[in-house]
């Protein structure tokens, strides 16, 4: 499994998301064990501002000190789960994504090593988790987890792995992951949207 992921990555090249938005940078961590590789995941601690309670991947918003989007993944990954730079190589980057609060994620795939010592920050985290690849391919995802923004409600692909729930802008990543290194064929379509009573 890793040498595919690490052979179609290294040959994609997604095209970018043409929007004049902030930017923000994600890293997808994956273990590397030649069979069984994981995702390393993490929760967002409940006393947050935003995503309280949600899975995501380690990211955040670009700072004018970063260099470029790796460098914000790779510096929000050392900021949220103390994973150090070195640990990380870097095998591709995934496509863009609008966020929901209006802001362009990349997402860039990086290979750890399966015993990295992580340490989530009590400031932002509340667990970090891994979860296997091979979970996410015999398991597809549900379109049954509702949120409700500006006035509509959305239905949001969602998986469940033990009591953490994933859905909306990391399962889209996920899906991604997954149809471009195994050609899952994972189809997401855009949300029903239906107005809600005023």
């Amino acid at each position: 499994m890793l040498d595919q992921l690490i052979d179609r990555l290294r040959h994609h090249h997604p095209a970018p998301l043409e929007q004049a938005l902030p930017d923000a940078s994600v890293l997808v961590p994956v273990t590397a064990v030649a069979a069984h590789p994981e995702l390393i995941l993490t929760r967002r601690a409940l006393t947050m501002n935003s995503h309280a309670g949600e899975v995501a991947f380690p990211g955040g918003k670009k700072d004018d000190t970063d260099t470029d989007l790796l460098d914000t993944a790779l510096r929000e990954s050392e900021e949220e789960i103390g994973l150090a730079r070195n640990a990380v190589q870097v095998v591709g980057q995934l496509a863009q994504l609008r966020s929901r609060a209006g802001i362009k994620v990349t997402p860039w795939v990086g290979l750890v090593p399966p015993d990295v010592p992580l340490t989530p920050n009590p400031q932002e985290l509340d667990a970090i988790f891994r979860v296997p690849l091979q979970f996410f391919l015999d398991n597809r995802p549900q379109n049954d987890h509702l949120v409700r923004w500006m006035g509509n409600e959305f239905l949001m692909p969602t998986w469940r792995y033990d009591d953490k729930v994933i859905w909306g802008l990391t399962a889209y990543i996920i899906v991604d992951l997954l149809n471009t290194v195994y050609d899952a064929a994972l189809v997401m379509p855009a949300p029903s949207i239906q107005r809600t009573a005023s």
